[in-house]
Parts: C-alpha cells; structure tokens; sequence
C-alpha cells in the first residue's frame, strides 16, 4: 500500500511539474508577476507540496526566480540576457536541425506541414499563447530525430528562459517576419539542403523574436507588465 502510494504522489509531483514548466515555456506566465504556490494549488487541486517543489525545480532550471519564501516569478527580460539567450538559440538550434535532416522521413515531414498550418490558423485567430506553443513544436518536431537527451534537455532549457517573453515580443509578428521562413525550413528538408535549412531556422529565429525583442526591450517593454495582478 505504501509502495502505491508513493506512486501516486510521484505522479502528482511529475504532472504539476510538467503542467508549470509547459506554461513557462508557451508564455502563459508573463515576465515579471509573482506566483503564488496556494494560488497554482488551488487551480490544479492539488495540495502545496508538489507545486512547492515543482516551483522549485522551475528555479533550479533558471525558468524562475525566487521572491520570498511564498512567491516565485518569472525573471524580467534584459536586453544582455535576451541577445544571450538568442545566440545560444541559433547556435544550439542549427546544430540539432543539420544533425536530424538525414533522419526525417516522409511522415515527420507531413507533420510539420500539419503543424505550421495550424500556427498561422492560431495566429490569425490572434491566439498568441497558442502559436507560441505551436512554434515549440514545429521546431522540436525537426530536432528530435537522431537527438541526443543530452542536446534536447539543452533546447528545453534555452526555451524556458525565452518562453514567457516570446509571448509578449510577437504580438507585432507581421511587422518583422516578412519572409516564411518555416516554409524555408520544410523546402531545405525537402531537398536535403542541411546548409539551406540552418540558414533558415536562423533566419527564423533572428526575424521573428530577435528582431521584435530586441525593439521590445529597447523600450522598456517588460516593465509595463509590473504592478498588474498575480499569476495563479
């Protein structure tokens, strides 16, 4: 009896663990408000321990920071941080996709296709979070075969950190990403252009949230979001 229930709270623990990460990673935590445990325990119904020590693996992973002993929050966005975070994108990213190419095959391919349809339909609908979360999944659909853990965890990590501003520097996407460049992406694997699809996944990632970022935080961008009521 014991044994099962220790399965029952590990299970508990891993699913509010991987409820709040998946959150912080599509943006639906903005940058910047606190999180309170009673709050996230009370919309999940669970009780405060496994989202204390979820919050706590979500600080460990660099996803949030400490307020005090009760609160939690998403890291603000510096400009330092965010061209930091950028360039370990690119650099991380294009290895991971000239190390898949010669591993997706027909039927990862047509999946993407799916998966880019369904991130302009969530765009148009102006759906922000969810064409945040979209966007993960395109590119974690073009990584994973042939990744290591070891590479995946690394991208993980950078999204995280990204996650939560991304939301918010995209609300002008049309402005800045004038060219397709998934559609560039899908094209160079078509072809098995390893070099073609590097060069797009960079360009994706410098024209989309690079380039709004950096325009978002050279106005002070993050700091509107203080004072405004606390995430749950």
């Amino acid at each position: 009896m014991a044994s099962e229930e220790r399965k029952v709270e590990e299970s508990v623990k891993q699913r509010v663990y991987r409820t709040l990460r998946a959150r912080v990673m599509c943006g639906a935590v903005l940058p910047g408000l606190p999180i309170t445990i009673n709050g996230v325990a009370e919309e999940l119904a669970v009780s405060a321990m496994p989202v204390r020590e979820a919050l706590h693996r979500l600080v460990a992973d660099g996803a949030l920071e400490y307020l005090d002993n009760r609160r939690v929050r998403v890291p603000e966005m510096t400009l330092s941080k965010f061209e930091e975070i950028i360039a370990a994108r690119i650099a991380l990213e294009t290895l991971a996709a000239i190390r898949a190419l010669p591993h997706i095959d027909e039927t990862r391919l047509e999946r993407l296709q799916s998966i880019d349809a369904d991130i302009d339909r969530a765009y148009a609908a102006k759906d922000l979070l969810r064409s945040t979360e979209l966007n993960v999944l395109f590119h974690r659909t073009i990584y994973e075969p042939a990744a290591s853990g070891v590479l995946l965890s690394l991208l993980d990590s950078v999204w995280l950190r990204l996650g939560p501003f991304m939301r918010l520097a995209t609300q002008k996407l049309e402005e800045s990403y004038r060219i397709d460049r998934h559609a560039e992406a899908l094209d160079a694997i078509r072809a098995g252009d390893a070099n073609a699809l590097s060069a797009a996944i960079e360009a994706d990632i410098q024209d989309g949230v690079g380039h709004l970022g950096r325009h978002f935080l050279s106005e002070g961008g993050t700091h509107a979001y203080n004072g405004r009521r606390e995430q749950r």
